[in-house]
């Protein structure tokens, strides 16, 4: 049965506009399904030289980020009702990270947004993809639209 195999959801946010369309189909599967609910953002580092491959980012620069998307998620949770909910700010690598706390926190489902790929975008190795490759539990992608482009008047 479904309701026995879900017990603890991570949800990936981005923290996007669209983040509260998949926290909702998260938090609603998890009532559902009487499952714990936890909320997870990764802060990505990027290179601190354009051609340098290191992650390495100053001190100061990095904590702010962590901070603010603390702040973020924090609100977020509330939004969707799930204040009480344990939120997690991990920074590197989102596709590692993803597992990893997934793995740490002994998910049994991981629920993350999905965007719409086209031309060459269908290419490249998505989050969502490697994700469901070496995750260690179920994946639900909940499809996110792109926002329409304004039309010209």
């Amino acid at each position: 049965m479904i309701g026995e195999s879900y017990r603890r959801i991570l949800v990936v946010l981005d923290l996007r506009e669209d983040s509260l369309h998949v926290g909702r189909h998260a938090a609603t599967l998890a009532a559902r399904l009487q499952a714990e609910i936890e909320l997870l953002h990764v802060v990505e580092l990027l290179p601190v030289e354009p051609m340098s491959e290191a992650l390495i980012t100053s001190a100061g620069v990095e904590d702010a980020l962590v901070q603010r998307a603390r702040t973020h998620l924090a609100k977020l949770a509330g939004e969707l009702g799930l204040g009480a909910a344990p939120c997690w700010v991990e920074s590197g690598n989102v596709k590692a990270e993803i597992v990893r706390v997934a793995r740490k926190r002994q998910a049994d489902l991981i629920v993350l947004g999905s965007r719409e790929r086209h031309g060459m975008s269908i290419l490249v190795n998505f989050t969502e993809d490697a994700v469901l490759h070496a995750a260690p539990c179920d994946v639900l992608a909940v499809r996110v639209k792109r926002a329409a482009a304004p039309r010209p008047e």
